[in-house]
């Protein structure tokens, strides 16, 4: 019964985990990351007669060309590093000791024979740790993204992916935020560090990918290693 108990409890664990481990495997053409089609129809726009009109993709005669509607596109620089370092250690001590001379009673000690009873106890305990983590992270180049919606404020919302198809596997980088006219360049492009609520990923799929990532046997057992260790 025992046994039977058991066995049923690693292939529940088994399968729970394997279902804990089932990453999600991003792909081309999300459409969580399509790009945003403008708000007016630009080819079904009636001439005015006017030489500026609101439906040519430039902004006027003395503005430049940023992205300011929907639709419109602006390049990303990627310009992230970041590097962290924590260190910590914890140090306890503790002693105890106590003596309890002979007992007495009413005024008399008690003996057991030739023996005088006494009570003696110490306690110590030590113990230390020390932790150690450091980590760095760098990412440049360059994505275009397109603006999905303008706030009330003016701020642009942006998104947009650039897939790489390599031979044994693909990369991809996504970009997604809150962008300050103001903050875009004359040459229509901006830093991502000043994106505001920035989402970037940067990641690959394929031959290449799967070889960095451990199987989920190994990560169930490391798992286990670690409640229990």
């Amino acid at each position: 019964m025992k046994i039977t108990v058991l066995t049923g409890a690693l292939i529940t664990s088994l399968w729970l985990t394997g279902c804990a481990l089932d990453t999600f495997d991003p792909k081309p053409d999300d459409p969580a990351f399509a790009p945003a089609l403008p708000e007016q129809d630009y080819t079904a726009a009636v001439p005015d007669g006017g030489i500026y009109s609101q439906y040519n993709n430039s902004n006027g005669l003395y503005t430049d060309t940023k992205a300011h509607r929907v639709g419109d596109i602006i390049s990303v620089q990627l310009e992230e590093a970041t590097s962290a370092s924590k260190k910590a250690g914890t140090a306890l001590s503790s002693e105890s000791t106590n003596n309890y001379g002979g007992i007495s009673l009413a005024g008399t000690n008690v003996h057991l024979g030739k023996y005088t009873p006494t009570f003696n106890s110490s306690n110590s305990q030590d113990f230390s740790g020390n932790g150690n983590a450091s980590q760095s992270n760098s990412l440049s180049g360059q994505i275009s993204v397109s603006v999905v919606r303008v706030l009330t404020n003016g701020n642009l919302q942006v998104q947009g992916e650039k897939w790489l198809m390599l031979n044994n596997g693909n990369e991809y980088v996504r970009v997604t935020g809150l962008v300050r006219p103001e903050d875009i360049n004359s040459d229509n492009t901006v830093s991502s560090q000043r994106i505001a609520n920035a989402r970037i990923q940067y990641g690959g799929t394929g031959d290449l990918a799967n070889t960095q990532k451990r199987g989920w046997l190994s990560q169930f057992f490391n798992s286990v290693f670690n409640i229990f260790g």
